[in-house]
């Protein structure tokens, strides 16, 4: 068992691919800054902020529903 959401291989992959995002944007267009790369930026860091809100919910259910909202911000990145 983790002792907190960062030891988690999928929460540090998560966090890799939003850093990564926010490197990608950097190259986009500036009149992509307030649309497309917001938007990008936004969805990839929702993949581990729901990754860690997952680990603190005490119930399965609740941790389901946390991991589907992860991969539903995943596949909108």
């Amino acid at each position: 068992m983790y002792k907190s959401f960062e030891d988690m291989p999928v929460w540090q992959k998560a966090f890799d691919l939003a850093n990564k995002i926010y490197d990608l944007t950097e190259k986009f267009p500036k009149t992509e800054a307030y649309s497309l790369c917001e938007q990008l930026k936004r969805s990839a860091v929702s993949i581990s902020a729901n990754i860690a809100e997952s680990f603190g919910r005490q119930h399965s259910a609740d941790k389901i529903n946390f991991y589907y909202f992860a991969r539903g911000s995943l596949l909108e990145t």
